[in-house]
């Protein structure tokens, strides 16, 4: 069996990686081609193409670089024509391009990670569905905005809620978290994640340390420490330059993983993403906030489709975390509001009930009912030709 497999980024590699452990072991007798990083090269991928093609900076490097893309698409295309499915992760203007070329030489395509049509484009869904036939999908709302397009919909989970085990230790994992990154067991710490690019940290630097002051100040008694997880170097030295203006903020950046960093905290501020999923599968408790630049704020305004932008509220369809987005993203509202939820977790019983009937929502057994559905896909197209 041949399987064609595309990724453009880290977080594309991830997932191809243990799409590709999970089919191996279901079928051992694969061969998979395509465009992958080092954890998909190490599961048996032999790459058509460098990773590093697709590495880009800011918004006119993609423009710039459209008609090297498009050669390389149609090239790939070539290449991956004998193979019995074909399957995009993420990266989805280029996968979806490649998707519908196979597609259109009656190759079986999968895409994998839907984009986010509940809350950008509905339109979307059914561009989706010229350019392939099964579509993944890492959260149980999802399917639903397909309704209408003729595509087949599977909601297969999401692989972190796999790696986090919800039955864990929260208490014995937050002491070694402390003992890993060097923090006080007796105070109060609060993970900072203010994004993971540079344009991110350096445009939240202010508002989170200006927050952390305020926090600290409202809780006197108390020893507070600050933890910023940063790898990227210019971004840890841009927080260290503002860190400068708040000498009273006990701060720490370590190039040590988000993960441990929640693992460690006792709340967290979290800029709106993927990691206000990670911090309620460790069950730290959070405030949820974004600001961009006003005009780019008023455009994205004008196309957002939901209320909400943190995943666990949409998730549950209600506020579960605080969040707070542009204008209302002030240092005293942040900092009261870490007052709260750090209280209320400590005092009120069932505070991550709702985080835990979340956990068990996406925890699927992620890679293998994904393989499951491409491997299924494959013998329904092998029965019809």
């Amino acid at each position: 069996m041949k399987i064609g497999i595309v990724a453009g980024e880290a977080s594309g590699d991830a997932l191809g990686a243990q799409l590709m452990h999970a089919l191996y072991r279901q079928h051992s007798d694969i061969e998979f081609l395509g465009v992958g990083g080092a954890q998909m090269v190490s599961e048996g991928l032999k790459s058509l193409e460098s990773i590093d093609r697709f590495s880009f900076n800011g918004f006119l490097e993609p423009i710039k670089r459209l008609p090297e893309l498009l050669n390389l698409i149609t090239s790939l295309a070539d290449r991956l024509a004998n193979v019995d499915v074909m399957i995009g992760v993420d990266f989805n203007v280029f996968n979806l391009k490649l998707e519908k070329q196979l597609k259109a030489r009656g190759i079986p395509t999968v895409h994998y990670v839907s984009p986010s049509v509940y809350a950008w484009r509905r339109g979307r869904a059914n561009r989706i569905e010229r350019c392939a036939d099964l579509l993944l999908t890492l959260y149980p709302f999802e399917p639903q905005y397909y309704d209408d397009a003729q595509i087949r919909t599977v909601f297969v989970g999401h692989p972190l809620a796999d790696e986090i085990d919800p039955t864990g230790d929260r208490e014995s994992a937050k002491e070694h978290a402390r003992q890993s990154l060097g923090l006080s067991s007796s105070s109060i710490v609060v993970a900072l994640l203010p994004g993971s690019r540079y344009s991110e940290v350096n445009f939240h630097k202010e508002l989170f340390l200006e927050t952390c002051d305020r926090f600290r100040m409202k809780l006197t008694h108390e020893l507070c420490q600050f933890v910023i997880p940063s790898r990227q170097a210019d971004a840890s030295a841009t927080l260290r330059l503002e860190h400068s203006h708040f000498p009273e903020v006990d701060l720490k950046v370590t190039e040590k993983s988000s993960r441990l960093v929640l693992a460690a905290a006792d709340v967290a501020l979290v800029k709106s993403g993927t990691s206000t999923l990670e911090a309620m599968l460790i069950r730290t408790p959070m405030v949820v906030t974004y600001r961009i630049g006003w005009l780019t704020y008023a455009i994205v305004r004008s196309l957002l489709h939901t209320p909400r932008v943190a995943l666990p509220n949409i998730l549950a369809n209600q506020e579960v975390v605080p969040e707070f987005i542009q204008h209302r993203a002030t240092a005293e509202i942040l900092a009261s509001h870490l007052v709260t939820e750090f209280h209320r977790s400590q005092t009120e019983q069932d505070f991550f009930a709702e985080y835990d009937r979340l956990h068990h929502t996406l925890r699927q057994n992620n890679a293998e009912r994904a393989a499951n559905a491409v491997l299924e896909l494959i013998g329904k197209n092998a029965v019809s030709t």
